[in-house]
């Protein structure tokens, strides 16, 4: 059976855990404050990375772009499709 706290520590509040500046950890401003790349645009990129679904990740000036059905090494020409804060998502041109 569990021993039961006194009532003095049941009540009392808790405390963060994380120690530092909450602005470490919840910036006020984005990383990327526009996209590098816009809706439309035509470019050539190299795959770099695999994604967890599948796709291949290029990357360009720190901004992924997701390429479906790319391969790590294969140079494609690719049209972006969608554009988001984070990343972007692309379709291959042949």
């Amino acid at each position: 059976m569990p021993r039961r706290l006194p009532e003095k520590t049941r009540t009392a509040k808790r405390k963060m855990r994380r120690r530092g500046s909450k602005k470490r950890y919840r910036p006020s401003k984005p990383f990327l404050t526009k996209a590098p790349i816009w809706k439309g645009q035509q470019m050539e990129v190299v795959v770099d990375d695999i994604g967890s679904r599948g796709d291949g990740i290029a990357r360009m000036h720190n901004y992924m772009i997701f390429i479906p059905g790319g391969k790590v090494g294969e140079r494609v020409h690719v049209k972006i499709v969608s554009v988001g804060g984070k990343f972007a998502v692309a379709e291959r041109i042949t």
